[in-house]
């Protein structure tokens, strides 16, 4: 059928008028979520680097647990961050405790993530409670220390700035007005004191995975992502109340990794009350979403090395990978991250192998 010349008019005048009505709805639609969108005029992946002592005039060194800033030719409190403006974000901002990985960032970037690796108290581990914690809670209130700068510990003195939390904090604040394209503020809570943690997403792995759920449990976060962790299998910090719901948190780790073999996932993972949102569920066997558990597991190929096994869950050069090169675990890392927290699996009953007391106090 021909269309005279001013029909056509009208029809693009309605087509343009109902692109502009969609918009608006979208936009309003947005705006009620309160969902930050980006309006970079040239999107891109951004990183960006800073020393912690450089942020923050009122940060301290302390030699005897190895936690200090290094030189400028060699700096040990650098802090890493990475947002890509060119993916729709989700409001989340993933903390890594454990060191920078760009790798994984780049995932957590495709996902819509914000990221940042910031440098806090670590190195503790292997130093303090020694030979053995003092009690079932030792080693899990100098995790919280070194988590929050605040006196939950009798052998760490950290002061409230050297904490990941206010590192964290300090970092964001930075961020939001180095790089406004990123739109770090919305992580920054109203009253300006502190973190959103309500968007945050707590995550590590091994000892960092640790203290992420150690700290979780202090601190509501919006989801716990545990790679290859957590262990302390002599310590009862993992079954106390916890500020963050059980259903948040997620776990992956290799069958060989010794936290297997000692029965410390198993028994870490069934505290944290893991177990009543799902079976124990090969990633090798099932596909995302894996029955919506929150306890994955591989028997992928390590060539029966342990040390491979442990760091083979996380995005690095011991993930095993498939023919063409590609990592075999990416929908895990997709899944951990963002599978919607209220889609659960079946409860299931503890295991009674399980070995749950590791040493008497």
């Amino acid at each position: 059928m021909k269309i005279s010349k001013s029909n056509s008019s009208i029809g693009a005048s309605l087509a343009i008028l109902s692109i502009l009505v969609c918009e608006f709805f979208t936009q309003s639609a947005v705006a009620q979520q309160g969902q930050i969108v980006f309006d970079d005029p040239n999107p891109q992946r951004y990183l960006l680097q800073a020393r912690a002592s450089k942020l923050d005039s009122r940060t301290k060194e302390y030699p005897e647990i190895n936690f200090t800033f290094g030189t400028d030719k060699k700096p040990l409190d650098l802090e890493n961050a990475a947002v890509d403006t060119r993916v729709a974000p989700q409001g989340k901002l993933v903390i890594w405790l454990m060191g920078h990985n760009d790798r994984l960032f780049q995932r957590l970037n495709n996902y819509g993530l914000h990221t940042i690796q910031v440098s806090y108290a670590n190195r503790w581990f292997g130093l303090l409670c020694r030979p053995q914690p003092k009690d079932a809670h030792a080693r899990g209130n100098i995790r919280l220390e070194a988590a929050t700068g605040e006196d939950f510990s009798d052998e760490l003195n950290l002061e409230t700035p050297d904490g990941m939390s206010e590192r964290a904090f300090q970092f964001v604040k930075w961020l939001a007005k180095e790089n406004p394209q990123g739109k770090w503020k919305q992580f920054l809570a109203a009253d300006g004191q502190g973190l959103r943690w309500d968007k945050v997403i707590i995550s590590g792995s091994s000892h960092g995975s640790t203290t992420a759920a150690r700290f979780a449990k202090h601190q509501r976060v919006d989801r716990v992502v545990m790679l290859c962790g957590p262990r302390d299998q002599d310590q009862d910090w993992q079954g106390i109340k916890s500020a963050t719901p059980a259903n948040r948190f997620f776990g992956f780790s290799h069958v060989l990794d010794g936290g297997w073999s000692g029965d410390h996932y198993c028994r870490s993972w069934e505290l944290l009350g893991m177990h009543k949102y799902g079976s124990i569920i090969s990633v090798d066997d099932q596909n995302s979403p894996y029955q919506n558990s929150r306890r994955l597991i591989s028997a992928t190929d390590v060539k029966g090395d342990t040390r491979r096994a442990h760091s083979s869950v996380v995005p690095g050069g011991a993930s095993p990978k498939d023919a063409d090169g590609n990592f075999l675990f990416e929908p895990v890392w997709k899944y951990l991250y963002t599978h919607p927290v209220d889609v659960v699996g079946t409860p299931t009953a503890e295991d009674p192998g399980c070995k749950r007391v590791h040493l008497e106090f």
